[in-house]
C-alpha cells in the first residue's frame, strides 16, 4: 500500500486489524505519519524547518509499544529499527557507538532494496545465464566434433591460407541452420530441466575478499569497511573456468548475470534518501536509561551519559557511513518504556524535549486478552490452527474455551509478574503442549478446546503460585 494514499485514519483501521484497543498510541503514530507525507508536499523552501514529532510511549510491558511501531513500518514499507537503550549501558561497554544504529538501519534497508531489484531482474537474468549456457554446449559440442585445435600457424601464413582456401556458401549456411536448430533444441531441453547432471565448463568470476579484518569498535568498524572497498577496488576481477553440472552453473551464472543488472550504486542513493525521508528508529528500554538525581549518589551517569549520547541523532546530525552521509533530520524516532520504577521527568530535560508527544498505553485487562485471542488478522488461536493443519489435525476453540484462556492469562498476570499479552504465548503452549508433542496421534481428527480442556491443563498451575512461577 502506498505511503501517500494513506489517511491518519485509514492508518489507525490497518493497525487495528492487528492490535487490540490502544487507540490512543495509534492515532499519534498515524498522525505522525500523515505529517511526513504533508511535509513533502509543502514548498521545498519551508520543507527543510518541519522537523518530526517524536513519540514516547508508555506502558507496562507486552501491551503492544513494539508492535504498534514494527506494523507502521510494514503497512507503509518505511525504513525501520528497533534498538534496546540498554545494550549501551552494558559493563564495559567501549564498543559501538550511538552513531551505529543508524548504519544498521542503512545497511537492513539496502538489503530490502536490492531484494526488491533482484526480483525485478530475476526473469531476464535467468535468460541471460541459460543463453550462455547455450552458448558453452554449443562451443562444447563442436569442439567435440573437430577434434583438438591444430598447432598456431605463423599470423602471414595463417591469412595466406585463408585467402587461398574456396568458400563454400551454401556449405556455410547450412552449417548456420543446424546450429541454430540445435541451440533451439538445447534451449528447450534446458527449460525443461533435461539437462540438469551434463557437465559443462564455464568462466566465472571470483568473489573478492579483502585481507582485512573489521575490528569491532568506535571507529575501527569504518576504517576496515574503507580499507576492504579500497582493496577490492584495486584489485581486477580473477576469472577462472570451473566445471560443474547445468543446475550450478546455471545458479552461478544467474547471479553473475543480476549482479550486473542490479546498479548497486543506485541502491545506495535510494536507501540513503529512504532512510532520511521514510525511516523510523524504535528505542526502547528508555526507562531504564533514566534515573533520579539523588544528594547522596547524583545522577546515573551510565543512563545520562547515553541519553547525551543519543541526542545529537535524534535532533538531527549527519551520519557517515560507507555508503555516504545520512541526515537523521527527518528521521521519527519512537522511545518506550514501562516506567515501573522511573518516571518520564527522570530523563534529561534535553532528551524530554526530543520526544514532545507522549501517548500513555493502558493495561490489557480480561476482555482484551479475549479480543487478542481471535480479533486479530494473525490471531494465537489462527496460528495454532495453521501449524497443526500441517499435521492434519482439526483444532477447534469454542467461544466459552477462549474466554477460559483469556481468564487463566489474567490471574497469572495479575498474581505474578505482568507481562501482558506475552501471557498468552505461555499459555496457549501449555494447553496444547501435549496436542503438539503427539500431533501424529490425533491424526484426522478434531479437537475442541473448551473451557473443560483449559482447566484440565491449567488449574494445578495456577492454583499452586511456585509450580506456576517456574512454568508460566
Amino acid at each position: 500500500m502506498p505511503e501517500g494514499e494513506l489517511t491518519a485514519a485509514e492508518v489507525v483501521s490497518a493497525l487495528d486489524r492487528y492490535i487490540v484497543g490502544q487507540q490512543d498510541a495509534k492515532r499519534a503514530m498515524a498522525v505522525a505519519l500523515r505529517n511526513r507525507i504533508r511535509r513533502m508536499r509543502v514548498a521545498p523552501e519551508a520543507r527543510g524547518d518541519i522537523m518530526p514529532s517524536n513519540i514516547l510511549l508508555i506502558g507496562p510491558t507486552g501491551v503492544g509499544k513494539t508492535e504498534i511501531a514494527r506494523r507502521l513500518a510494514l503497512l507503509t514499507n518505511s525504513p525501520f529499527i528497533k534498538v534496546e537503550a540498554t545494550k549501551f549501558t552494558e559493563v564495559g561497554y567501549v564498543g559501538r557507538d550511538v552513531e551505529s544504529i543508524i548504519r544498521d538501519l542503512l545497511e537492513q534497508t539496502i538489503t530490502q532494496l536490492q531484494s526488491q531489484r533482484v526480483a525485478e531482474v530475476e526473469d531476464e537474468a535467468k535468460q541471460r545465464a541459460e543463453a550462455r549456457i547455450v552458448d558453452r554446449l554449443v562451443e562444447q559440442e563442436r569442439a567435440s566434433r573437430e577434434g583438438p585445435a591444430p598447432e598456431a600457424a605463423a599470423p602471414a601464413e595463417a591469412t595466406e591460407r585463408a585467402a587461398q582456401a574456396p568458400v563454400d556458401e551454401p556449405d556455410r549456411r547450412l552449417a548456420l541452420r543446424r546450429e541454430r536448430a540445435r541451440r533451439r533444441q538445447l534451449a528447450r531441453k534446458l527449460a525443461n530441466r533435461q539437462l540438469e547432471d551434463r557437465l559443462i565448463e564455464i568462466e566465472v568470476e571470483e568473489s573478492y575478499s579483502a585481507p582485512v579484518e573489521v575490528f569491532s569498535g568506535t571507529g575501527y568498524e569504518e576504517i576496515g569497511w574503507s580499507l576492504a572497498d579500497f582493496f577490492s577496488q584495486m584489485a581486477p576481477p580473477r576469472r577462472r573456468m570451473r566445471r560443474m553440472s547445468v543446475a550450478d552453473a546455471r545458479h552461478t551464472l544467474t547471479q553473475e548475470e543480476t549482479e550486473r543488472l542490479v546498479d548497486m550504486d543506485r541502491v545506495y542513493d535510494d536507501a540513503i534518501r529512504s532512510v532520511e525521508e521514510n525511516g523510523i528508529v524504535f528505542i526502547d528500554e528508555v526507562d531504564k536509561i533514566a534515573g533520579a538525581y539523588t544528594e547522596s549518589h547524583g545522577p546515573d551517569v551510565s543512563g545520562a551519559g547515553v541519553q547525551r549520547d543519543l541526542l545529537p541523532i535524534i535532533e538531527g546530525s549527519t551520519v557517515s557511513t560507507r555508503y555516504g552521509s545520512v541526515s537523521t533530520e527527518h528521521i521519527l524516532f519512537v522511545a518506550a518504556g514501562a516506567f515501573t520504577s522511573a518516571r518520564p521527568s527522570d530523563l534529561i530535560p534535553e532528551f524530554q524535549g526530543r520526544f514532545p508527544i507522549r501517548v500513555e498505553l493502558t493495561s490489557l485487562g480480561e476482555a482484551d486478552l479475549r479480543r487478542i485471542l481471535v480479533e486479530p488478522s494473525n490471531s494465537l488461536t489462527g496460528q495454532y490452527r495453521a501449524l497443526l493443519a500441517t499435521e492434519e489435525v482439526e483444532l477447534d476453540f469454542t467461544p466459552e474455551g477462549t474466554a477460559e484462556l483469556a481468564r487463566q492469562a489474567f490471574l497469572v498476570n495479575e498474581r505474578d509478574e505482568n507481562i501482558g499479552a506475552r501471557r498468552l504465548f505461555t499459555v496457549m503452549e501449555r494447553v496444547l503442549q501435549d496436542v503438539s508433542f503427539a500431533a501424529e496421534q490425533y491424526r484426522s481428527q478434531r479437537v475442541v478446546v473448551d473451557a473443560e480442556f483449559v482447566r484440565q491443563r491449567l488449574g494445578d498451575l495456577v492454583r499452586d503460585q511456585d509450580l506456576r512461577r517456574y512454568v508460566l
